[in-house]
């Protein structure tokens, strides 16, 4: 609750918020101490190089900005451009932190909610590990054919060198531009002078530094596939005058809701902190009408209710100009 209602503080406005003024001599030392921790972290941290190169999605803020579906366009473009792309992911939530493989069949919790949908969407391998550098390093071991690791969320994880790094932003932007606890900066504003390309999902009002390549994300929304039997498909006007409960477990539900808005729907919205971990009863209130989710929160919905619930996959949209600005980059770093 409490991480909940510091979101909503962060990202309300451009300032720091009335609340946090009021908490600013509780939460001002927690901020210098945040902020002296991860710089000296990044100063000492050596990261370990793998044999092929190396392509970070991330985010300087907290939670979720679109870094899946990003990280699905690169390695859908990747094999299209006759690249043999991985993905590691730290597999947020998961139990254990050793490295270890991700099949379409593993559950969630064992594997983490935006890793299996990487393995079922992307058709590439897929390792997760806390330490993202060795869950590369055990990808290629068992796959000696793949030439690009793409990490999806290791903007900070500097155990891992990279070749090239993109940063995404929501429509949230900044929030209120403070760092950690006063704002959701992990890292400052300065940090953008390092990355190769900004990507703004959606309409993003963010002061960036001259020259650096800016590329617009766009998600599409396809048909609306059924929980538990993805070929039943659904169309969007198939559900006009039903009664109708939208529930989202992502870094900004609203996305979702605006989403099914655009549209043409209407229906009762039901927010759940990011990754939650949900069981059957979080959806009793479903009991009465259709659910509607997101492809993150299917994966880990599956089973838990027997009611109609349909699923809205979305595809990332961006210029092919940042696949050319990707192996632009690594061009003379190949596979050793």
């Amino acid at each position: 609750m409490l991480a909940r209602w510091l979101q909503r503080q962060w990202f309300a406005q451009r300032r720091l918020s009335p609340a946090l003024w009021l908490l600013l001599p509780l939460l001002l030392p927690l901020h210098t101490l945040f902020c002296l921790v991860s710089g000296c972290r990044r100063r000492r941290t050596i990261g370990r190089r793998l044999p092929v190169p190396v392509v970070v999605v991330g985010n300087i803020t907290v939670g979720g900005a679109g870094k899946t579906p990003l990280t699905l366009w690169l390695a859908q473009q990747l094999v299209a451009r006759g690249r043999r792309p991985g993905i590691v992911s730290r597999g947020y939530g998961r139990q254990g932190e050793a490295s270890s493989a991700v099949t379409p069949e593993n559950s969630p919790k064992s594997v983490g909610d935006e890793p299996l949908l990487l393995a079922r969407r992307s058709g590439v391998p897929v390792w997760v590990g806390r330490d993202r550098a060795a869950a590369g390093a055990a990808l290629l071991a068992a796959h000696p054919e793949v030439d690009i690791v793409l990490c999806d969320d290791g903007l900070q994880h500097y155990k891992l060198a990279r070749d090239a790094e993109l940063a995404v932003f929501d429509g949230r932007a900044a929030g209120n531009g403070w760092r950690l606890p006063l704002g959701p900066l992990r890292e400052p504003l300065s940090r953008l002078r390092d990355v190769d390309a900004v990507i703004r999902n959606g309409a993003v009002d963010l002061p960036l530094p001259p020259a650096l390549p800016v590329f617009d994300m766009h998600l599409e929304a396809g048909d609306f596939y059924a929980l538990g039997d993805p070929a039943r498909r659904c169309t969007a006007s198939a559900l006009f005058g039903r009664k109708l409960h939208a529930m989202a477990g992502i870094g900004d539900p609203g996305r979702f809701f605006r989403t099914l808005s655009e549209l043409g729907l209407q229906f009762e919205a039901h927010p759940f902190p990011d990754h939650h971990d949900y069981v059957a009863a979080d959806l009793t209130f479903a009991g009465d009408g259709v659910l509607l989710m997101t492809e993150k929160d299917a994966v880990k919905c599956a089973g838990l209710t027997t009611g109609e619930a349909w699923v809205l996959p979305v595809e990332a949209a961006l210029s092919p100009a940042l696949i050319d600005l990707i192996l632009e980059k690594l061009r003379g770093r190949t596979a050793a």
